[in-house]
């Protein structure tokens, strides 16, 4: 049994160690949140934090996030600064990138929460999305990140 701790529930799974993260959390426990976007961490569509650092969750083994604290889209607050800059600069078109494109962001105003238009390309860099909704998700990103100083 892998003991795991998601959006700050415990739960136990039955799945060898190996088995990619984002399965156990997609299928095991249903948290679909998180999404299956290349299988080889390249798109960014399955990030979740653990303990607090943004990582690709198909590349990251469930035996690995044993006595780590992980969290999904799921996990991070409706009012949270980003998420609310998400819906007010309209950044969403299909939607699928989005919940890694937030946690990518979430993660990036933990570490800096004044970030350059260059840290924030950065970041962001490795989260693709075939719409293009770039541009709306560098301007949530300020727009969140004013927030985020505030508090």
């Amino acid at each position: 049994m892998i003991s795991l701790e998601i959006n700050g529930k415990k739960y136990e799974v039955d799945v060898s160690p190996d088995v990619p993260l984002l399965w156990v959390i997609r299928e095991h426990l249903k948290l679909t949140g998180t999404k299956f976007g290349c299988g080889i961490g390249m798109c960014g569509a399955c990030t979740v934090h653990i303990n607090g650092e943004a990582q690709r969750s198909c590349q990251f083994a469930v035996g690995d996030a044993q006595g780590k604290k992980i969290t999904t889209i799921e996990g991070i607050p409706v009012d949270h600064p980003v998420k609310r800059a998400w819906i007010e600069e309209q950044v969403p078109q299909c939607g699928y990138c989005q919940p890694g494109q937030i946690m990518q962001a979430v993660a990036l105003l933990g570490e800096d929460p004044n970030p350059s238009d260059e840290k924030i390309m950065d970041a962001m860099s490795g989260n693709l999305c075939r719409c293009g909704t770039y541009p709306y998700i560098k301007q949530a990103i300020k727009k969140a990140a004013k927030e985020v100083k505030k508090s």
